[in-house]
C-alpha cells in the first residue's frame, strides 16, 4: 500500500478508527457476557473461551502486522514503544502463568481420572484417532518437503 498520497493515509487513518470502534464494541459485548458467565453450561463456557482466544489472536496478529509496517513504526515514538512493550509483557506473563496453571491442573486431573477409571473410553479412542491422523499428515507433509526419512 502506498502512503505518499495524503488521501490514502487518511483512508488508512479512517480504517484505524473503524478498528477502534469494533474493538470497543467487542469489549462491551464481552463485558455483558461476563456478567452471565456464571450461568453458562460447559459448552457455552468452552465456546466463550474460544471466542476470546480467537479475538486475542486476531488482535495480536494485527499488532504484529503493525510492527512490520514502516508507515506505522516510523510514526511511533520510542516512549510509545516502551509503553507497548510494558503492557505486552504484562499480558504475556499473565497468559503464560495461566497456561502453566491450567496445564498442570489438567495433567493432575487427567491422571486422577485415569486412576479412578472415569475417563470415557470413546473419547480416549477419538483422541488417539485424531492424534494419529495429525501425525500421519505431518509425516506426509515432511516427506513432500524432503524432511522425513525412514
Amino acid at each position: 500500500m502506498e502512503y505518499s498520497d495524503p488521501g490514502t493515509a487518511l483512508d488508512f487513518s479512517a480504517s484505524l478508527e473503524r478498528w477502534v470502534m469494533l474493538q470497543k464494541k467487542l469489549l462491551e459485548t464481552v463485558d455483558q457476557a461476563k456478567d452471565r458467565v456464571g450461568e453458562y453450561d460447559r459448552l457455552e463456557l468452552i465456546l466463550s473461551i474460544r471466542t476470546l482466544f480467537q479475538n486475542m489472536m486476531r488482535t495480536l496478529k494485527a499488532f504484529d502486522t503493525w510492527l512490520q509496517d514502516p508507515f506505522i513504526t516510523s510514526q511511533m515514538p520510542r516512549e510509545y514503544l516502551q509503553y507497548v512493550w510494558s503492557e505486552t509483557y504484562k499480558s504475556f506473563r499473565t497468559l503464560v502463568e495461566l497456561d502453566i496453571k491450567h496445564t498442570s491442573d489438567m495433567a493432575k486431573l487427567i491422571r486422577e481420572n485415569i486412576s479412578k477409571g472415569t475417563v470415557n473410553p470413546l473419547v480416549t479412542l477419538l483422541r488417539d484417532i485424531i492424534l494419529a491422523a495429525q501425525q500421519e499428515k505431518k509425516e506426509k507433509e515432511d516427506t513432500q518437503r524432503g524432511l522425513y526419512t525412514i
